[in-house]
């Protein structure tokens, strides 16, 4: 049943992700990667407000004035498809998104925007879809979206759209994250330098991919992910991307160079890298040691905990 509370608001919050495993498997039949990965929500966070009107229009604002809010943008593609699967075409809503987690990241700030907007407009116009259609409809914008939908730790297979969840956290583990403000790396770029360069080490048999799966879900450091046995953070796309990308280089020995930081990796394709920590506190205090370090080379900089879930209906 839809909503006819003209002028009615909900807001969500849209938060990033990190991968503390992005291992690629080999190719599909339908030309992506088949990848193994874990993802992990963090703190850092869009937030996006949605207001009905009754004009039949989708509109968005943004905060940000070098983000796209034209049709390609995934907030605005997310809210033409629920509304086109709700028979509804007179539903309109004008989105105002505060943008906190940076563009072109490598930390799915689009795909946890579009997330965000599918469980906003569902509970805004009253559609009444539930989880499971919403992750279908988020599998067709994109393949980081089932996962911004679910959050939390989570295995991540197929084209990233296959998710099996991990036991709750037991430790309050954080983050130092850095980006270059001024670098942005394409994930298709990234992908397709990974096959130009190590293509020839691709697994090619389902059996084979179902193995490296198998070997993943039985990571010790899984179950559940704590302190005393931390993620070793592997990303087959740090290895191709990192000696292109000045930026990234610079970031890993920064971020290495941290007192207490547990491990140090790219997140997704890239640019964004992190630091993982055994709590918040202790991450802060190693950031505020060498703030200077990263201001003088250009990095922006945050301190953030993991976080527990998704994108998140606040009202």
């Amino acid at each position: 049943m839809r909503s006819d509370a003209l002028g009615h608001s909900v807001s969500v919050t849209a938060p990033a992700k990190i991968n503390l495993h992005l291992e690629v498997l080999g190719l599909r039949p339908d030309g992506f990667h088949e990848l193994a990965m874990v993802m992990q929500s963090i703190e850092l966070a869009d937030q996006l407000q949605f207001t009905s009107t009754a004009d039949g229009t989708i509109s968005l604002g943004c905060d940000d004035s070098s983000l796209s809010t034209a049709g390609d943008n995934l907030i605005v593609r997310a809210a033409q498809l629920l509304r086109d699967r709700s028979a509804f075409p007179e539903l309109g809503v004008a989105i105002d998104l505060q943008k906190r987690i940076p563009i072109g990241a490598g930390l799915a700030g689009g795909s946890s925007d579009g997330a965000a907007t599918l469980v906003g407009l569902n509970a805004l116009w009253g559609l009444d879809f539930s989880q499971h259609q919403l992750e279908d409809f988020a599998a067709e914008l994109g393949s980081d979206m089932p996962f911004c939908l679910a959050g939390g730790s989570q295995l991540c297979f197929g084209r990233g759209e296959r998710l099996e969840p991990l036991p709750a956290l037991k430790a309050p583990m954080a983050v130092v994250l850095v980006k270059d403000p001024s670098v942005s790396v394409s994930t298709p770029w990234a992908y397709g330098l990974c096959r130009e360069l190590s293509g020839s080490r691709y697994l090619q048999q389902e059996c084979d991919f179902e193995q490296r799966r198998q070997a993943l879900r039985d990571a010790s450091w899984l179950k559940p992910l704590r302190v005393d046995d931390p993620p070793p953070l592997r990303n087959d796309l740090q290895e191709v991307v990192a000696p292109e990308v000045a930026a990234v280089q610079v970031s890993l020995k920064l971020l290495s160079d941290l007192p207490g930081s547990l491990a140090v990796a790219m997140s997704g394709s890239g640019p964004s890298c992190f630091a993982l920590f055994a709590d918040f506190d202790s991450a802060q205090t190693a950031l505020a040691s060498q703030r200077q370090l990263f201001t003088e080379a250009g990095l922006t900089s945050w301190c953030t905990a993991l976080r527990a879930q998704g994108v998140k209906l606040e009202q």
